[in-house]
């Protein structure tokens, strides 16, 4: 048996290269409103039939798609413009 050492690890923690010391911007997450409004109204219309179901009160199928389609939309146009305002917020350079 011999005493040598196997070779050295090909990674070593302590990287002196440009490419280590670039910092990278921190993404940040942020929510789609359409998935948000999405899932709301897929989430009310299982709640609807739920309490459908158990009798609790008689809905009126057409009624309730339309209501639903109202509110989806009136929140989709709320949450694109509240969306687009706070992405407005740089200076403006003056040029198109």
């Amino acid at each position: 048996m011999s005493n040598v050492d196997p070779a050295p690890d090909a990674y070593t923690s302590q990287t002196t290269t440009a490419e280590s010391t670039r910092t990278q911007p921190a993404a940040t997450a942020t929510t789609r409103v359409g998935t948000v409004v999405w899932g709301l109204v897929v989430l009310a219309l299982a709640v609807l039939i739920i309490i459908a179901q158990l009798g609790v009160v008689t809905l009126n199928g057409t009624y309730v798609l339309i209501g639903l389609m109202i509110g989806a939309g009136a929140a989709l146009v709320v949450g694109g413009l509240l969306s687009a305002r706070k992405r407005d917020n740089g200076p403006t350079t003056g040029k198109s």
